[in-house]
């Protein structure tokens, strides 16, 4: 593999990573406060619960809620701030190693499955929709998709031609293949939850 590689300032996706980091910095504070305010007061009614279907309070109370001892959207208020520093060293002209490129994939990885795994406990456990648990869900998606056709369309993850070629087109097809993804996500919570019924 030729050490030469192309795309190695994607400004586009330094803007990205920067609109959703900040985006999913937000719905993690938002949540870290809701957390919070439960805490302190056990019997408060969170902002961001709508309804029995629509709520916070449910996730952040669950086991779910805090899977490595303490509350998830911690790891938001920390994880969210590397898309954030990445964007804009990208816009200021850095260019990163390879070994740092796998560590950013790496990281985008685990947000990406622990996602899919709140996903299905969300609608499947929970059986609710937290709204900014949703949030996040969104701006992960696209995020993971983004960087991963990067780093195999730019050759920083070693794959064959044809892949690389592969990946490179998809890349402009990125907004498409996250809809599809929310609608997906979209159409099981219908299945599993009825939301039509309760709007």
């Amino acid at each position: 593999m030729p050490e030469h590689q192309t795309h190695t300032r994607p400004k586009a996706i330094a803007v990205w990573l920067i609109i959703a980091g900040a985006i999913g910095w937000w719905a993690a504070f938002s949540l870290t406060m809701e957390r919070l305010h439960l805490l302190a007061d056990p019997d408060a009614i969170a902002s961001c619960d709508f309804s029995f279907l629509v709520q916070c309070s449910a996730n952040l109370s669950s086991w779910q809620g805090s899977v490595f001892g303490f509350p998830n959207p911690i790891l938001g208020l920390t994880g969210w701030v590397a898309p954030i520093v990445v964007g804009f060293a990208i816009l200021a002209g850095a260019r990163f190693a390879r070994w740092f490129w796998w560590l950013f994939e790496l990281g985008l990885t685990f947000a990406f499955v622990f996602v899919i795994w709140l996903i299905s406990q969300s609608i499947f456990e929970l059986m609710t929709l937290c709204p900014w648990c949703m949030v996040t869900w969104v701006v992960t998606i696209p995020t993971y998709y983004v960087v991963t056709l990067h780093i195999l369309r730019s050759g920083i993850l070693p794959a064959p031609d044809a892949v690389r070629r592969g990946a490179d087109r998809l890349m402009g097809w990125v907004p498409l293949l996250a809809v599809v993804s929310y609608a997906i996500i979209a159409i099981i919570a219908q299945l599993r939850l009825d939301v039509l019924s309760t709007l």
